[in-house]
């Protein structure tokens, strides 16, 4: 997986992720997510995973990794 595509996954979890954080503690209104916490929870998950992803991607394609095509 190339890096810009590893790195956006990332983000994409890490933003997707904080949203269900605060749809689960009822921050954002207007889903059945609203004030269920389990989506808090899961939400936390997903950020942990995604800044995890976000920072194997960048150790895997450093500077003494040349992106291979």
């Amino acid at each position: 997986m190339g890096r810009t595509l590893g790195l956006a996954l990332a983000g994409v979890m890490i933003l997707v992720g904080a949203v269900w954080i605060f749809q689960g503690l009822g921050y954002l209104e207007g889903s059945s997510m609203t004030d269920e916490r389990i989506w808090a929870v899961i939400g936390s998950i997903l950020v942990v995973l995604g800044i995890g992803s976000g920072v194997v991607t960048v150790r895997r394609s450093g500077p003494d990794r040349p992106e291979t095509r």
